[in-house]
């Protein structure tokens, strides 16, 4: 079981005098337990969680703080009143409103009325383990700036209903193949959201120079590492290669991306190392000392004491659980 961990950023508001704490969440779970909500509908075992927003708060209105979370929310309203922020941007929340915002953005809500809204959160990880292993390829828009919210007819609307229920449903069974099963049922989910939302898509912040500059980071990561499960690269880049691409000093572009998302460049690869070490250790006909070497390690034992510092199972044992997902 993971520990529930909570972390403080301080961030400065140009019409602020003093700092102010910034919380931030690496799961769900944490967020509730800072938030005192409840946690029984949560598998504390999993990156993955859904919920009706209803099961949730009991008393309205409801205003969060403000927040940063580590993982990928997906909000489905169905009869519900309310609003969010995505950094310094305010969005009405209504009936047939679907939005999504991914790991970094200074967030809070406000909730009004909630009848009914199902809250899908996940992580990277397993977006990778169980959705598709180059997510980002096929789903670019998970990388993007902040994207306005949609509001769809309730036809429409009714398409994305079905596909969250069923998903709740495998949520709450007791199969040692649901989280396989997540994984298909939310690929079509984002089909869907590709179909309806982002043919024309147009970020809210591509013109702002930190967005661009924090918008090639992410690609040029995302492609890095899907270079290296590929085995086409020899070499992990660090900071200084990530700086050179874009003509920036190594510390600018440091100062760029940890206050854009909240998280340092060296957190943001070592996040991305874990996440495509369980991508190549669910291949078995990759030894552990190649993916050791794919990921820059000069040692196997280096890389196994790294990947047990970050996920408290060896690769070994990782490997082991995903070939026999009962045990």
């Amino acid at each position: 079981m993971h520990k529930t961990k909570i972390l403080w950023h301080i961030v400065r508001y140009s019409d602020m005098k003093e700092p102010e704490k910034i919380l931030v969440f690496n799961r769900l779970q944490d967020q509730h337990v800072y938030l005192n909500l409840p946690l029984d509908k949560i598998d504390l075992n999993s990156d993955f969680t859904i919920n009706n927003l209803r099961d949730i708060h009991y008393e309205y209105p409801y205003q969060s703080p403000v927040f940063r979370t580590n993982f990928f929310s997906f909000v489905f309203v169905k009869d519900a009143h309310g609003k969010y922020t995505t950094d310094d941007l305010i969005f009405t929340t209504e009936p047939g409103t679907i939005y999504f915002t991914n790991p970094g953005h200074f967030k809070s809500f406000n909730w009004h009325s909630v009848n009914e809204v199902c809250l899908i959160t996940l992580s990277e990880s397993f977006l990778k383990e169980n959705v598709h292993a180059d997510i980002f390829e096929e789903f670019p828009f998970l990388l993007a700036e902040t994207v306005s919210p949609r509001v769809l007819s309730p036809a429409h609307f009714a398409e994305f209903e079905l596909l969250y229920q069923q998903i709740e449903k495998e949520y709450f069974a007791d199969s040692p193949y649901k989280n396989r099963m997540i994984g298909n049922l939310f690929v079509v989910l984002l089909l869907k959201i590709k179909e309806y939302f982002w043919e024309d898509y147009n970020p809210i912040y591509e013109g702002n120079r930190s967005s661009q500059i924090v918008k090639h980071f992410k690609r040029m990561l995302e492609q890095h590492y899907r270079d290296i499960n590929k085995g086409t690269v020899s070499k992990v880049f660090r900071v200084q290669d990530y700086a050179d691409s874009q003509n920036l000093h190594p510390n600018y572009l440091t100062n760029v991306i940890t206050s854009k998302t909240g998280k340092s460049i060296s957190t943001w690869i070592a996040e991305k190392t874990i996440a495509e070490a369980k991508a190549l250790l669910q291949n078995s006909a990759i030894s552990i000392k190649e993916i050791a070497f794919r990921l820059g390690f000069a040692e196997s034992t280096h890389f196994s004491n790294y990947f047990k510092k970050h996920t408290n199972l060896s690769p070994v044992l990782f490997r082991k659980q995903q070939e026999n997902p009962t045990s």
